[in-house]
């Protein structure tokens, strides 16, 4: 059992905490609700995963790291547990659901302005966290709406630290086995397996895309040529950072309403994140 307290039966002890959280099993991604005892109105996600070899470093990845870190825009692990092949992570419960959830979810409302940049901002200031006030600095390396969770007032919560890495300030990359979502990958990374805090910069840029036009990271059902959200949008960028027209760019379903200087400079910030040349890319402060 984890350092919050201990799991017996299924049965999940609230303890102290007196908080909702999510039961996270590492290896699948079915999701179940299940009451808390003592708090027979508040439920628990529950996701449950399969044991493997690679499921169980990923999950021992997680907990070391995320019991290193402390901050508002990055989920709070309550505790853990081992069982058998059983791996569980409880988390604070977050209600509504992840980023990719509200962009891309059938039948949802759209998202308007104001909370999409309220998230950009959360994410940005939880990522900038791991990689300027951690020692070893974190790279997360899965950066994508499906890892940003949002609270009760939709600020934004950086969750899945399960391919995260350590990265020892005095070099200047760590070379490790590709991992990460397809869409998200920086292409130096995805090349050469050479991670830097740069790459999860990029994948950053692709999220702030993802804020901005309403579109998937990589949609088959685009047309030719169009299916990379990052490729798609590079020249367009340029053209809204030069002409300061941002109609190809914005979501239709904002329908013209956003405030256009943060607009602005939420484009400009996706630009930089998404260079093709890592050094060109800002840091997350």
């Amino acid at each position: 059992a984890g350092p919050h307290g201990q799991l017996q039966r299924g049965r999940v002890p609230v303890g102290q905490h007196g908080v909702q959280v999510v039961l996270q099993l590492r290896g699948a991604d079915e999701h179940h609700q299940q009451l808390l005892p003592r708090q027979r109105d508040r439920r628990g996600r529950v996701r449950l995963k399969a044991g493997s070899g690679q499921g169980e470093r990923e999950f021992q990845a997680e907990v070391e790291i995320i019991s290193r870190v402390h901050h508002r825009h990055l989920v709070s692990l309550v505790g853990y547990c081992v069982a058998q092949q059983h791996r569980m992570l409880i988390y604070e419960f977050v209600p509504n659901g992840t980023l990719e959830d509200h962009l891309h979810g059938r039948g949802v409302p759209a998202m308007d302005w104001p909370t999409r940049l309220r998230i950009a901002i959360g994410a940005a200031k939880g990522l900038a966290y791991l990689h300027e006030d951690c020692h070893p600095r974190i790279i997360h390396r899965d950066i994508k709406s499906a890892n940003i969770l949002l609270d009760y007032s939709f600020e934004a919560q950086v969750a899945d630290f399960g391919l995260a890495k350590l990265s020892n300030d005095t070099h200047t990359h760590v070379s490790t086995r590709i991992m990460g979502t397809f869409g998200y990958l920086a292409p130096e990374y995805a090349s050469s397996g050479k991670l830097t805090d740069r790459s999860d910069v990029f994948s950053f840029g692709v999220v702030l895309l993802e804020l901005i036009t309403g579109r998937k990271p990589v949609d088959q059902d685009r047309p030719l040529g169009e299916e990379s959200l990052a490729e798609w949008a590079r020249p367009i960028l340029a053209d809204a950072i030069e002409t300061g027209n941002h109609d190809e760019l914005a979501d239709p379903r904002l329908e013209g309403r956003y405030n256009k200087a943060e607009m602005v400079r939420m484009v400009e910030a996706a630009a930089a994140c998404i260079r093709h040349s890592a050094p060109k890319r800002p840091r997350m402060v």
